[in-house]
């Protein structure tokens, strides 16, 4: 075997390892091991996506059932149970003070809901209303790392 090759076969029984690994960790947690999932992680391990989004567009691509929800739930998942960390995940690279803020919400459905700052603390509000939360306090947004 040439180098190359073996380094292929090595590569494959590591990330083989850490699935099962991982699915033993979703299964200790009460997690049932769907298809949906296990195309998810064959994406993730596959290395090669540096956002939600981007999994998503090639695990539906082996799926179409697969919507962004699941993936999005998925990596909380993951998350939750450390095999994966999202610190370096997304990258922001520029930002734009001239567009509002937008919320894109989708629902169980599969439609999507896009909403503008004041929509959302709009909703937020009334949400926290009806739980009883707050009163009549009124909700602002505050941005990341500024409390």
């Amino acid at each position: 075997m040439q180098a190359t090759e073996l380094e292929k076969v090595e590569n494959y029984y590591q990330t083989q390892m850490q699935k099962d690994r991982i699915v033993e960790q979703l299964k200790e947690n009460g997690c049932r091991i769907t298809k949906q999932r296990m195309v998810l992680l064959d994406v993730i391990l596959s290395g090669n996506c540096s956002s939600c989004k981007e999994i998503y567009y090639k695990a539906s691509k082996l799926d179409s059932k697969i919507g962004t929800a699941t993936v999005y739930r998925m990596m909380n998942l993951l998350e939750e149970i450390g095999a994966i960390s999202r610190v370096n995940l997304y990258e922001v690279t520029c930002e734009t003070k001239t567009k509002p803020e937008e919320h894109v919400i989708e629902l169980d459905d599969s439609s999507v809901r896009v909403l503008t700052e004041p929509e959302w603390t709009r909703v937020i509000e009334r949400g926290l209303r009806a739980c009883g939360y707050i009163d009549r306090q009124n909700v602002r947004t505050v941005k990341p790392g500024i409390v």
